[in-house]
């Protein structure tokens, strides 16, 4: 069973259709990279799979419930207590960090796993500090976020992330607000994810770790899948023309 199903999925927006009819499935340990130009849907699609943009049509599942079901052109969301459990499937790391800025490295991290899944504080915080480790910050546990740089603030957010012990983790564009100086510390971070098979679905622009570290590669092209497949046939034996234009451009 796939632990993400997205079945015929449609947004528009006004008269904008962004999102066309999109399908695809996420298997355990997977890292799924979305490509394509600004525009295509990548970041809409992503905040419809995690709830924070209701779909106008289509399916999407997780280990099999549903978080959305079309019904003969009806969207039937799942119920409270059902959808709350469905969200426990799924982390989302954004763009831009969004830790609460009045609280610590810890208090961001340790607040959900206290609030949303009850668990207790010295077992988050215990849980907490496992992660700081991995994420080569364990000095940085009582800093707030204005003390750190971006990156150090991404991984952060990652651990954050990570804390909720989520089936599937979602990136939308982790490096596109840091330095190049500081987009490789976090990109190694994902990077040891996907070595520990840590299920991924990231939209990114980064070409070369797409490559080299995804699994599978979905290209998105005005609101549609236009290619798939993976790595090493996306990227070296592009079908479509759209798509070689977008690796020329991204000089790969």
């Amino acid at each position: 069973m796939a632990v993400l199903e997205i079945k015929d999925l449609k947004k528009s927006f006004g008269k904008n259709e962004v999102l066309k009819g999109i399908s695809f499935c996420v298997q355990k340990g997977q890292t799924v990279a979305i490509i394509g130009s600004s525009g295509s849907g990548k970041s809409t699609l992503l905040r419809c799979a995690t709830n924070l943009e209701k779909a106008d049509s289509g399916s999407i599942a997780y280990n099999g419930e549903y978080l959305v079901l079309d019904i003969d052109g009806q969207q039937k969301y799942a119920q409270k207590e059902e959808l709350s459990k469905i969200r426990s499937n799924f982390g989302l790391v954004f763009q831009n960090f969004n830790l609460f800025p009045h609280l610590s490295v810890m208090q961001n991290i340790i607040e959900a796993p206290v609030n949303v899944k009850k668990m207790s504080k010295a077992e988050a915080e215990k849980k907490a500090r496992e992660l700081l480790s991995q994420m080569g910050l364990s000095d940085k546990e009582n800093a707030y976020p204005c003390e750190l740089s971006g990156g150090q603030q991404q991984r952060v957010a990652i651990a954050r992330a990570l804390a909720l012990d989520p089936e599937v983790l979602f990136f939308d564009e982790p490096t596109s607000a840091l330095d190049p100086e500081l987009t490789g510390e976090v990109l190694a971070v994902i990077r040891k994810l996907a070595d520990k098979n840590m299920t991924m679905v990231i939209v990114t622009h980064e070409m070369a770790f797409a490559r080299d570290v995804a699994s599978h590669v979905i290209f998105m092209d005005k609101g549609v899948i236009a290619e798939e497949g993976e790595p090493k046939e996306v990227f070296y034996n592009p079908k479509s023309q759209r798509l070689q234009d977008f690796l020329h451009s991204a000089s790969l």
